[in-house]
C-alpha cells in the first residue's frame, strides 16, 4: 500500500504536466489560428451583413412597391372621377343641345309663321291699295283733287304714282298748284336713288 500512495502523487503530477502542456499546445495553435481567423470572421461578418441586406432588400422593394401602388390606385380614383364628371358634363351639353335645338325648331316655326302673317299682310294691304286706287280712279277729278289735297303729298304721290295716267292728269290739274307742284316733285323723286347698274 505504501507503493500505491507514492505512485498516486507522480501521477498527478504527470497529469498535470499532460494538462499544461496540452495546454501550452492549445494556445499555441490558437495564437497561430487567430490571423487565420479574421477573415473567416470577417466573411461570416460579411455573410450576415448580405444576409441582411437582401432581408432589408425585399422590405425596401415592398415599401417602394406599395408606394407605387398607393400612387397608382389614388391617380385611378382621379382618372374615375374626372371621367365620371366629363360624362356628367356630356348628358348635360347634350340636354343644353337638345333644349336649344327645339328652341331653335320653335323660332324657325314662329318665322315661318310671322312670314305667312307678314305676306297675307303685305296681299292685304295691296289688294287695299289696289281697291283704293280704283276708287280714286272712279272719282270726278275735282273730287279727288280736294281729297288728295288733304293728304301728304308722299302718300298722295303713292297713289297717283298707281293709277292711269290721265286719271292723275286729271287729279294734278285740279289741285291747288303748290300741292300738285310737291305731289309731282315726290311722284319724280321717288325712283331716284334706284341703282341704274
Amino acid at each position: 500500500m505504501k507503493l500505491l500512495k507514492r505512485s498516486k502523487p507522480k501521477a498527478r503530477i504527470r497529469q498535470s504536466g499532460l494538462i499544461v502542456l496540452a495546454a501550452l499546445l492549445v494556445g499555441s495553435a490558437g495564437f497561430r489560428l487567430v490571423p487565420l481567423a479574421e477573415p473567416a470572421f470577417a466573411l461570416v461578418d460579411a455573410a450576415t451583413d448580405n444576409d441582411m441586406t437582401k432581408t432589408d432588400a425585399p422590405l425596401a422593394e415592398t415599401r417602394e412597391l406599395g408606394d407605387i401602388l398607393q400612387r397608382l390606385l389614388a391617380r385611378e380614383q382621379a382618372v374615375e372621377a374626372r371621367e365620371a364628371e366629363l360624362i356628367d358634363r356630356e348628358i348635360a351639353l347634350q340636354i343644353a343641345e337638345e333644349a336649344i335645338t327645339s328652341k331653335l325648331d320653335e323660332l324657325v316655326a314662329a318665322e315661318e309663321q310671322l312670314s305667312a302673317t307678314i305676306a297675307r299682310a303685305d296681299v292685304a294691304f295691296e289688294d287695299d291699295v289696289t281697291n283704293l286706287t280704283q276708287i280714286f280712279g272712279q272719282m270726278k277729278p275735282k273730287q279727288a283733287a280736294a281729297l288728295f289735297g288733304e293728304m301728304e303729298p308722299e302718300f298722295a304721290a303713292g297713289f297717283l304714282a298707281r293709277m292711269a295716267p290721265e286719271d292723275s292728269a286729271g287729279i294734278l290739274a285740279a289741285m291747288d298748284p303748290r300741292t300738285a307742284y310737291s305731289v309731282s316733285v315726290v311722284m319724280a323723286g321717288r325712283n331716284a336713288n334706284v341703282p341704274t347698274d
